[in-house]
């Protein structure tokens, strides 16, 4: 199962608060909601479709950057199906970096590929 433009770019926008579990949960609904062998944005839960971006400041305060890389790095694992190996190759860290970084934030948990 893949992912249309639209479903990544709405699964990017998304800020995750719920972390690993809340997007298993919203990956798992939409492959089964799919027809097709590719989700596409109307696949997507409510919830998700209609997602701000990741906010870098809220009321004026600006967000500190480990927070916005934690959630850059969940839409990251959503894009790839929580393929951690794809994740890493995406965005150009080195997957010992990678689980580093999921360590560090809470986010072990998902089986690394």
């Amino acid at each position: 199962t893949g992912l249309s433009p639209g479903a990544t770019d709405q699964l990017l926008r998304h800020a995750w608060p719920g972390n690993v579990r809340e997007l298993e949960n919203a990956m798992e609904r939409a492959v089964a909601l799919a027809p097709g062998s590719r989700v596409e944005l109307e696949d997507l839960p409510e919830e998700i479709r209609q997602a701000c971006p990741i906010p870098i400041a809220t009321l004026g305060t600006i967000r500190p950057l480990e927070e916005i890389e934690k959630d850059y790095i969940l839409a990251a694992l959503a894009l790839n199906g929580g393929n951690q190996t794809r994740t890493a190759e995406q965005l150009q860290i080195g997957s010992a970096t990678l689980y580093r970084k999921l360590k560090s934030y809470g986010l072990i948990g998902a089986s690394r590929s």
